[in-house]
Protein backbone atom coordinates (compact mmCIF):
# COMPACT_ATOMS: atom_id res chain seq x y z
CA UNK A 1 0.00 0.00 0.00
CA UNK A 2 0.77 3.96 -0.62
CA UNK A 3 2.32 5.70 2.26
CA UNK A 4 -0.23 8.58 3.18
CA UNK A 5 2.01 12.60 3.91
CA UNK A 6 1.50 12.20 7.53
CA UNK A 7 1.09 15.83 9.81
CA UNK A 8 2.69 18.75 10.42
CA UNK A 9 5.74 17.63 12.58
CA UNK A 10 6.21 18.83 16.21
CA UNK A 11 7.56 22.00 17.14
CA UNK A 12 10.14 21.18 19.50
CA UNK A 13 -33.92 -8.16 9.52
CA UNK A 14 -34.44 -10.98 9.04
CA UNK A 15 -32.11 -13.29 6.44
CA UNK A 16 -32.40 -12.92 2.92
CA UNK A 17 -31.81 -15.18 0.41
CA UNK A 18 -28.55 -16.58 -0.55
CA UNK A 19 -27.34 -17.64 -3.82
CA UNK A 20 -26.33 -21.62 -4.29
CA UNK A 21 -23.32 -23.05 -3.95
CA UNK A 22 -21.45 -23.04 -7.38
CA UNK A 23 -18.80 -25.05 -8.71
CA UNK A 24 -15.12 -23.33 -8.21
CA UNK A 25 -14.58 -21.20 -11.70
CA UNK A 26 -18.11 -20.50 -12.73
CA UNK A 27 -20.54 -17.49 -12.30
CA UNK A 28 -23.60 -18.71 -9.58
CA UNK A 29 -27.12 -18.65 -11.42
CA UNK A 30 -28.42 -15.25 -10.73
CA UNK A 31 -25.26 -13.72 -9.75
CA UNK A 32 -24.70 -10.16 -10.88
CA UNK A 33 -22.42 -11.52 -13.87
CA UNK A 34 -24.38 -14.30 -14.26
CA UNK A 35 -26.70 -12.80 -17.13
CA UNK A 36 -29.71 -15.32 -15.92
CA UNK A 37 -32.48 -14.18 -13.60
CA UNK A 38 -33.13 -16.94 -11.64
CA UNK A 39 -32.96 -16.47 -8.16
CA UNK A 40 -31.58 -17.62 -5.15
CA UNK A 41 -32.06 -20.94 -3.81
CA UNK A 42 -30.83 -20.86 -0.14
CA UNK A 43 -32.11 -19.61 2.84
CA UNK A 44 -29.78 -17.66 4.51
CA UNK A 45 -27.24 -15.25 4.00
CA UNK A 46 -24.97 -15.40 6.97
CA UNK A 47 -23.79 -19.43 8.20
CA UNK A 48 -25.45 -19.91 11.45
CA UNK A 49 -21.54 -19.93 13.03
CA UNK A 50 -22.19 -15.89 12.77
CA UNK A 51 -25.13 -15.73 15.47
CA UNK A 52 -22.88 -16.38 18.04
CA UNK A 53 -21.55 -13.58 17.86
CA UNK A 54 -23.47 -10.86 19.86
CA UNK A 55 -22.49 -8.74 17.20
CA UNK A 56 -24.69 -10.18 14.94
CA UNK A 57 -28.16 -10.78 16.83
CA UNK A 58 -31.12 -8.95 15.34
CA UNK A 59 -31.67 -7.09 18.24
CA UNK A 60 -28.09 -5.55 18.40
CA UNK A 61 -28.19 -4.43 14.92
CA UNK A 62 -31.70 -3.18 14.86
CA UNK A 63 -30.88 -1.49 18.22
CA UNK A 64 -27.92 0.44 16.60
CA UNK A 65 -28.67 1.24 13.09
CA UNK A 66 -32.79 1.55 13.53
CA UNK A 67 -32.04 4.87 15.36
CA UNK A 68 -30.56 6.26 11.62
CA UNK A 69 -33.07 4.44 9.26
CA UNK A 70 -32.68 5.14 5.58
CA UNK A 71 -34.80 8.48 6.20
CA UNK A 72 -36.25 10.88 3.20
CA UNK A 73 -33.64 11.82 0.75
CA UNK A 74 -34.20 15.19 1.73
CA UNK A 75 -32.76 14.74 5.33
CA UNK A 76 -29.92 13.06 4.29
CA UNK A 77 -28.95 16.04 1.96
CA UNK A 78 -29.80 18.59 5.22
CA UNK A 79 -27.64 16.86 6.83
CA UNK A 80 -24.65 16.62 4.36
CA UNK A 81 -24.81 20.38 4.59
CA UNK A 82 -24.62 20.98 8.01
CA UNK A 83 -22.12 18.88 8.74
CA UNK A 84 -19.91 19.97 5.44
CA UNK A 85 -20.44 23.17 6.72
CA UNK A 86 -18.72 22.77 10.04
CA UNK A 87 -16.48 20.78 8.26
CA UNK A 88 -15.30 23.64 6.18
CA UNK A 89 -15.88 26.30 9.25
CA UNK A 90 -13.07 24.01 10.98
CA UNK A 91 -10.91 24.09 7.86
CA UNK A 92 -10.84 28.01 7.48
CA UNK A 93 -9.96 28.07 11.05
CA UNK A 94 -7.22 25.57 11.18
CA UNK A 95 -6.59 26.33 14.70
CA UNK A 96 -7.73 23.05 16.49
CA UNK A 97 -4.99 20.96 18.70
CA UNK A 98 -1.81 21.17 16.99
CA UNK A 99 -3.49 22.78 13.70
CA UNK A 100 -2.18 23.39 10.56
CA UNK A 101 -4.50 20.61 8.55
CA UNK A 102 -4.77 22.97 5.37
CA UNK A 103 -0.96 22.82 5.23
CA UNK A 104 -0.91 19.88 3.44
CA UNK A 105 -2.83 21.27 0.09
CA UNK A 106 0.14 23.73 0.29
CA UNK A 107 2.31 21.02 -0.24
CA UNK A 108 0.22 20.45 -3.11
CA UNK A 109 0.10 23.50 -4.76
CA UNK A 110 4.13 23.36 -4.41
CA UNK A 111 3.71 20.12 -6.41
CA UNK A 112 1.46 21.63 -9.04
CA UNK A 113 3.92 23.91 -10.28
CA UNK A 114 6.09 20.55 -11.13
CA UNK A 115 3.39 18.92 -13.24
CA UNK A 116 3.35 22.19 -14.85
CA UNK A 117 6.98 22.37 -15.50
CA UNK A 118 6.34 18.66 -17.23
CA UNK A 119 7.71 16.52 -14.60
CA UNK A 120 7.04 14.83 -11.47
CA UNK A 121 8.54 16.34 -7.99
CA UNK A 122 12.09 15.23 -8.77
CA UNK A 123 13.79 13.61 -5.65
CA UNK A 124 11.37 14.94 -3.34
CA UNK A 125 10.90 12.78 -0.31
CA UNK A 126 7.54 13.93 0.88
CA UNK A 127 6.33 12.59 -3.02
CA UNK A 128 5.13 8.86 -2.49
CA UNK A 129 2.81 8.07 -4.71
CA UNK A 130 2.33 6.24 -8.06
CA UNK A 131 1.66 8.84 -10.97
CA UNK A 132 -2.02 8.56 -10.97
CA UNK A 133 -1.89 10.62 -7.40
CA UNK A 134 -0.61 13.47 -10.35
CA UNK A 135 -4.18 14.16 -11.73
CA UNK A 136 -5.76 14.40 -8.74
CA UNK A 137 -3.31 17.23 -7.34
CA UNK A 138 -3.49 18.64 -11.34
CA UNK A 139 -7.42 18.75 -11.00
CA UNK A 140 -7.45 22.31 -9.21
CA UNK A 141 -6.63 23.73 -12.64
CA UNK A 142 -9.93 23.14 -14.57
CA UNK A 143 -10.87 26.06 -12.06
CA UNK A 144 -8.73 28.72 -12.83
CA UNK A 145 -10.96 31.29 -11.60
CA UNK A 146 -10.49 29.95 -7.64
CA UNK A 147 -7.20 29.87 -5.84
CA UNK A 148 -5.51 26.48 -5.51
CA UNK A 149 -6.73 26.17 -2.27
CA UNK A 150 -10.33 26.72 -2.86
CA UNK A 151 -10.51 24.81 -5.87
CA UNK A 152 -9.10 21.62 -3.99
CA UNK A 153 -11.54 21.67 -1.40
CA UNK A 154 -14.11 22.65 -3.84
CA UNK A 155 -14.02 19.62 -6.11
CA UNK A 156 -12.81 17.57 -2.66
CA UNK A 157 -16.57 18.56 -1.42
CA UNK A 158 -17.70 17.57 -5.31
CA UNK A 159 -16.64 13.97 -4.55
CA UNK A 160 -18.33 13.81 -1.16
CA UNK A 161 -21.19 14.61 -3.30
CA UNK A 162 -21.02 11.94 -5.80
CA UNK A 163 -20.41 9.07 -2.77
CA UNK A 164 -23.42 10.32 -1.00
CA UNK A 165 -25.47 10.38 -4.09
CA UNK A 166 -24.31 6.82 -5.38
CA UNK A 167 -24.95 5.70 -1.76
CA UNK A 168 -28.00 7.07 -1.37
CA UNK A 169 -29.20 5.43 -4.92
CA UNK A 170 -27.88 1.95 -3.62
CA UNK A 171 -29.35 2.23 -0.64
CA UNK A 172 -32.89 3.19 -2.49
CA UNK A 173 -35.84 2.53 -1.14
CA UNK A 174 -34.58 -0.91 1.44
CA UNK A 175 -33.83 -0.35 5.20
CA UNK A 176 -29.98 -0.07 4.98
CA UNK A 177 -27.30 2.25 6.03
CA UNK A 178 -24.93 3.18 3.55
CA UNK A 179 -25.26 6.61 2.73
CA UNK A 180 -25.83 7.21 6.47
CA UNK A 181 -22.80 6.02 7.84
CA UNK A 182 -20.55 8.10 4.98
CA UNK A 183 -22.73 11.56 5.30
CA UNK A 184 -21.94 10.63 9.22
CA UNK A 185 -19.07 9.11 10.03
CA UNK A 186 -17.22 11.42 7.87
CA UNK A 187 -17.01 14.14 9.98
CA UNK A 188 -15.95 12.02 12.67
CA UNK A 189 -12.86 13.30 11.23
CA UNK A 190 -13.38 16.90 11.54
CA UNK A 191 -11.80 19.14 8.92
CA UNK A 192 -8.93 16.52 7.59
CA UNK A 193 -11.44 15.38 4.90
CA UNK A 194 -10.96 18.77 2.94
CA UNK A 195 -7.44 19.08 2.95
CA UNK A 196 -6.26 15.61 1.86
CA UNK A 197 -6.88 13.75 -1.71
CA UNK A 198 -8.11 10.79 0.00
CA UNK A 199 -11.84 11.54 -0.84
CA UNK A 200 -11.35 11.48 -4.41
CA UNK A 201 -9.38 7.98 -4.25
CA UNK A 202 -12.36 6.42 -2.02
CA UNK A 203 -14.71 8.24 -4.89
CA UNK A 204 -13.09 5.46 -7.23
CA UNK A 205 -13.82 2.75 -5.21
CA UNK A 206 -17.11 3.22 -4.04
CA UNK A 207 -18.13 3.62 -7.47
CA UNK A 208 -15.87 0.89 -9.02
CA UNK A 209 -17.66 -1.56 -6.08
CA UNK A 210 -21.67 0.43 -7.06
CA UNK A 211 -20.68 -1.04 -10.71
CA UNK A 212 -19.17 -4.45 -10.56
CA UNK A 213 -22.65 -5.69 -9.19
CA UNK A 214 -25.20 -4.68 -12.06
CA UNK A 215 -25.37 -7.25 -14.25
CA UNK A 216 -23.73 -5.29 -17.60
CA UNK A 217 -20.74 -6.01 -19.31
CA UNK A 218 -20.13 -2.49 -19.75
CA UNK A 219 -20.82 -2.07 -15.89
CA UNK A 220 -17.80 -4.15 -15.39
CA UNK A 221 -15.29 -3.05 -17.42
CA UNK A 222 -16.08 0.47 -16.34
CA UNK A 223 -16.18 -0.36 -12.35
CA UNK A 224 -12.37 -2.21 -13.50
CA UNK A 225 -11.63 1.15 -15.44
CA UNK A 226 -12.45 3.37 -12.08
CA UNK A 227 -10.47 0.57 -9.55
CA UNK A 228 -7.52 0.38 -11.85
CA UNK A 229 -7.58 4.47 -11.91
CA UNK A 230 -7.80 4.33 -8.34
CA UNK A 231 -4.98 1.38 -7.85
CA UNK A 232 -2.60 4.11 -10.17
CA UNK A 233 -3.77 7.50 -8.05
CA UNK A 234 -3.55 5.55 -4.33
CA UNK A 235 -2.76 1.72 -4.85
CA UNK A 236 -5.44 0.14 -2.59
CA UNK A 237 -8.34 0.55 -4.72
CA UNK A 238 -7.36 -2.33 -6.95
CA UNK A 239 -8.21 -4.25 -3.53
CA UNK A 240 -11.92 -3.48 -4.51
CA UNK A 241 -11.86 -6.08 -7.29
CA UNK A 242 -10.77 -8.86 -4.96
CA UNK A 243 -14.34 -10.17 -4.36
CA UNK A 244 -15.35 -10.13 -8.00
CA UNK A 245 -17.43 -13.63 -8.28
CA UNK A 246 -15.55 -15.94 -10.39
CA UNK A 247 -16.42 -16.14 -14.47
CA UNK A 248 -17.77 -13.56 -16.69
CA UNK A 249 -17.52 -10.81 -14.17
CA UNK A 250 -14.08 -11.51 -12.78
CA UNK A 251 -11.96 -11.40 -15.98
CA UNK A 252 -14.03 -8.37 -17.08
CA UNK A 253 -13.54 -5.97 -14.33
CA UNK A 254 -9.78 -6.90 -13.95
CA UNK A 255 -9.16 -7.15 -18.03
CA UNK A 256 -10.62 -3.40 -17.67
CA UNK A 257 -8.44 -2.65 -14.73
CA UNK A 258 -5.38 -3.64 -15.86
CA UNK A 259 -6.00 -2.04 -19.70
CA UNK A 260 -6.70 1.63 -17.97
CA UNK A 261 -4.10 1.03 -15.40
CA UNK A 262 -1.48 0.65 -18.48
CA UNK A 263 -2.76 2.61 -20.54
CA UNK A 264 -2.53 5.63 -17.57
CA UNK A 265 0.77 4.98 -16.64
CA UNK A 266 2.30 5.05 -20.67
CA UNK A 267 0.58 8.18 -21.12
CA UNK A 268 1.76 10.44 -17.53
CA UNK A 269 5.05 8.68 -18.55
CA UNK A 270 5.01 9.83 -22.05
CA UNK A 271 4.02 13.82 -20.67
CA UNK A 272 5.95 13.98 -17.55
CA UNK A 273 9.21 12.80 -16.44
CA UNK A 274 9.88 11.29 -13.23
CA UNK A 275 6.10 9.24 -13.05
CA UNK A 276 8.08 6.28 -11.18
CA UNK A 277 10.47 8.49 -8.89
CA UNK A 278 7.91 7.27 -6.14
CA UNK A 279 9.00 4.09 -5.89
CA UNK A 280 12.66 5.53 -4.50
CA UNK A 281 11.11 7.13 -1.62
CA UNK A 282 8.83 3.85 -0.31
CA UNK A 283 11.70 1.78 0.70
CA UNK A 284 13.32 3.65 3.29
CA UNK A 285 9.72 4.71 5.23
CA UNK A 286 10.38 3.73 8.84
CA UNK A 287 7.67 3.51 11.42
CA UNK A 288 5.07 5.97 11.70
CA UNK A 289 4.31 7.11 15.21
CA UNK A 290 0.51 6.53 14.26
CA UNK A 291 1.07 2.94 13.48
CA UNK A 292 0.52 -0.34 15.71
CA UNK A 293 4.24 -0.85 15.22
CA UNK A 294 4.58 2.73 16.46
CA UNK A 295 2.37 2.02 19.88
CA UNK A 296 4.17 -0.73 20.70
CA UNK A 297 7.02 1.53 20.44
CA UNK A 298 5.63 3.89 22.37
CA UNK A 299 4.30 1.83 24.89
CA UNK A 300 7.95 0.25 25.24
CA UNK A 301 9.27 3.68 25.51
CA UNK A 302 6.82 5.02 28.17
CA UNK A 303 8.04 1.77 30.37
CA UNK A 304 11.47 2.69 29.96
CA UNK A 305 12.25 -0.42 27.81
CA UNK A 306 13.53 1.18 24.81
CA UNK A 307 15.16 3.97 24.40
CA UNK A 308 14.01 5.80 20.95
CA UNK A 309 12.62 9.25 20.02
CA UNK A 310 10.59 10.61 17.16
CA UNK A 311 11.81 12.47 14.12
CA UNK A 312 10.29 14.22 11.24
CA UNK A 313 11.95 12.16 8.33
CA UNK A 314 10.36 11.29 4.84
CA UNK A 315 7.43 13.60 5.23
CA UNK A 316 6.20 12.04 8.39
CA UNK A 317 7.08 11.68 12.18
CA UNK A 318 8.71 8.52 12.64
CA UNK A 319 10.20 6.38 15.77
CA UNK A 320 14.13 5.81 15.58
CA UNK A 321 15.92 4.05 17.28
CA UNK A 322 16.87 0.11 18.30
CA UNK A 323 14.70 -2.63 17.03
CA UNK A 324 12.74 0.17 14.65
CA UNK A 325 14.55 -1.54 11.83
CA UNK A 326 13.08 -4.70 12.55
CA UNK A 327 9.68 -3.73 13.22
CA UNK A 328 9.35 -2.24 10.18
CA UNK A 329 10.41 -5.51 8.46
CA UNK A 330 8.14 -7.36 10.27
CA UNK A 331 5.27 -5.04 9.17
CA UNK A 332 6.50 -5.74 5.75
CA UNK A 333 6.16 -9.54 6.19
CA UNK A 334 2.87 -9.43 8.06
CA UNK A 335 1.67 -7.22 4.90
CA UNK A 336 2.88 -10.32 2.44
CA UNK A 337 1.00 -12.42 5.25
CA UNK A 338 -2.20 -10.80 4.96
CA UNK A 339 -1.83 -11.25 0.70
CA UNK A 340 -1.06 -14.78 1.42
CA UNK A 341 -4.19 -15.35 3.25
CA UNK A 342 -6.69 -13.23 0.65
CA UNK A 343 -4.92 -15.14 -2.19
CA UNK A 344 -5.74 -18.76 -0.23
CA UNK A 345 -9.32 -17.35 0.67
CA UNK A 346 -9.86 -16.17 -3.00
CA UNK A 347 -9.08 -19.88 -4.24
CA UNK A 348 -11.15 -21.47 -1.39
CA UNK A 349 -14.34 -18.82 -0.93
CA UNK A 350 -17.31 -20.98 -3.11
CA UNK A 351 -19.95 -18.84 -1.59
CA UNK A 352 -21.02 -15.57 -3.55
CA UNK A 353 -23.59 -13.15 -2.01
CA UNK A 354 -24.43 -10.25 -3.36
CA UNK A 355 -22.45 -8.05 -0.60
CA UNK A 356 -19.12 -10.57 -1.32
CA UNK A 357 -17.42 -7.87 -3.10
CA UNK A 358 -18.33 -5.33 -0.81
CA UNK A 359 -17.08 -7.35 2.30
CA UNK A 360 -14.09 -8.29 0.56
CA UNK A 361 -12.86 -5.00 0.23
CA UNK A 362 -13.15 -3.80 3.21
CA UNK A 363 -11.86 -6.61 4.56
CA UNK A 364 -8.59 -6.41 2.41
CA UNK A 365 -8.34 -3.10 3.28
CA UNK A 366 -8.53 -3.32 6.74
CA UNK A 367 -5.52 -5.89 6.77
CA UNK A 368 -3.80 -4.08 4.90
CA UNK A 369 -3.48 -0.68 7.40
CA UNK A 370 -3.38 -2.88 9.78
CA UNK A 371 0.00 -4.46 9.19
CA UNK A 372 1.58 -0.79 7.57
CA UNK A 373 4.29 0.90 8.50
CA UNK A 374 1.87 4.08 8.22
CA UNK A 375 -1.70 4.84 9.77
CA UNK A 376 -2.42 8.18 9.17
CA UNK A 377 -5.99 9.34 10.11
CA UNK A 378 -7.10 9.95 6.46
CA UNK A 379 -6.66 5.80 6.01
CA UNK A 380 -9.98 6.10 7.92
CA UNK A 381 -11.78 7.93 4.76
CA UNK A 382 -11.10 4.73 2.70
CA UNK A 383 -12.18 2.55 5.63
CA UNK A 384 -15.65 4.66 5.89
CA UNK A 385 -16.71 4.57 2.37
CA UNK A 386 -16.11 0.95 1.70
CA UNK A 387 -17.87 0.56 5.24
CA UNK A 388 -20.62 2.46 3.70
CA UNK A 389 -20.89 0.66 0.87
CA UNK A 390 -21.24 -3.03 2.10
CA UNK A 391 -24.12 -1.13 4.02
CA UNK A 392 -25.69 -0.20 1.15
CA UNK A 393 -26.65 -4.33 1.13
CA UNK A 394 -28.91 -6.11 3.06
CA UNK A 395 -26.67 -9.65 2.70
CA UNK A 396 -23.25 -8.02 4.54
CA UNK A 397 -21.59 -9.67 6.85
CA UNK A 398 -19.52 -6.46 7.81
CA UNK A 399 -22.27 -4.17 9.92
CA UNK A 400 -20.08 -5.53 13.31
CA UNK A 401 -16.93 -3.95 11.75
CA UNK A 402 -18.56 -0.85 10.36
CA UNK A 403 -19.80 -0.41 13.90
CA UNK A 404 -15.90 -0.61 14.98
CA UNK A 405 -15.00 2.12 12.23
CA UNK A 406 -17.05 4.57 13.69
CA UNK A 407 -15.60 5.11 17.08
CA UNK A 408 -12.18 4.67 15.51
CA UNK A 409 -12.87 7.16 13.25
CA UNK A 410 -13.46 9.92 16.12
CA UNK A 411 -10.66 8.70 17.60
CA UNK A 412 -8.37 9.13 15.07
CA UNK A 413 -9.56 12.46 15.35
CA UNK A 414 -8.55 12.95 18.43
CA UNK A 415 -4.60 11.58 17.55
CA UNK A 416 -4.69 14.09 14.98
CA UNK A 417 -5.27 17.16 15.09
CA UNK A 418 -6.37 17.69 18.80
CA UNK A 419 -4.27 15.46 20.88
CA UNK A 420 -1.72 15.46 18.80
CA UNK A 421 1.07 17.11 20.96
CA UNK A 422 -0.05 14.34 22.92
CA UNK A 423 0.84 11.44 20.94
CA UNK A 424 4.31 12.83 19.86
CA UNK A 425 5.43 13.29 23.44
CA UNK A 426 3.95 10.05 24.82
CA UNK A 427 1.43 11.03 27.43
CA UNK A 428 -0.84 8.60 29.28
CA UNK A 429 -3.00 10.71 27.25
CA UNK A 430 -2.08 10.75 23.97
CA UNK A 431 -0.81 6.65 24.79
CA UNK A 432 -4.84 5.69 25.72
CA UNK A 433 -6.07 7.44 22.42
CA UNK A 434 -3.37 5.29 20.00
CA UNK A 435 -4.16 2.09 21.78
CA UNK A 436 -7.36 1.75 21.76
CA UNK A 437 -7.84 3.74 18.29
CA UNK A 438 -5.82 0.74 17.01
CA UNK A 439 -7.19 -1.78 19.26
CA UNK A 440 -10.28 -0.52 17.69
CA UNK A 441 -8.68 -0.82 13.72
CA UNK A 442 -6.67 -4.51 14.90
CA UNK A 443 -10.24 -5.91 15.94
CA UNK A 444 -11.98 -5.11 13.46
CA UNK A 445 -9.92 -6.30 10.71
CA UNK A 446 -9.67 -9.68 12.77
CA UNK A 447 -13.23 -10.21 12.45
CA UNK A 448 -13.92 -8.98 9.37
CA UNK A 449 -11.12 -11.36 8.22
CA UNK A 450 -13.28 -14.22 10.79
CA UNK A 451 -16.44 -13.34 9.14
CA UNK A 452 -15.95 -13.25 5.06
CA UNK A 453 -13.87 -16.45 5.76
CA UNK A 454 -16.66 -18.17 7.24
CA UNK A 455 -19.94 -16.35 5.34
CA UNK A 456 -18.13 -18.02 1.69
CA UNK A 457 -15.39 -20.59 2.65
CA UNK A 458 -16.72 -22.58 6.05
CA UNK A 459 -20.52 -21.53 4.85
CA UNK A 460 -19.96 -23.69 1.66
CA UNK A 461 -18.42 -26.07 3.21
CA UNK A 462 -21.43 -26.88 5.68
CA UNK A 463 -23.82 -26.68 2.51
Amino acid sequence: MTNDQPQTPHPAQTPHPAQTPHPAGTEPPGSPASGHASGPTSTSTEPPALTRSPFTSDTFTSATFVTVGSGPRIALAAVWLLTRAGMLLLLLRDDLGIGGVAREVALYEHWYGKFTAGTFPPGDATWQYPPGAGLVIMSPGVLPWLTYFQAFVALTLLADAVVTLALARADGARLTHGAWVWVCGLPLLLHLPLARYDVQTTALAVLALLALTARRTAAHQLGGALAGIGAMVKVWPALALLGTPRGRTTREAWTAAAVTAVVLLATLALFFSESLGFLRQQGDRGIQIESLGGTALALARSAGAWPGSVEFRYGALEYVGPYVSTLGHLSLLLTVAALGWLVVWRVRAHRWAPATPYDTALAAVLLFTVTSRVISPQYMIWLLGLAAVCLTSRDTVMRPVALLLLPAAALSALAYPVLYFDVIDGTPTGLAVMVLRNGLLLAAALLAARRLWTSTVAAAREE
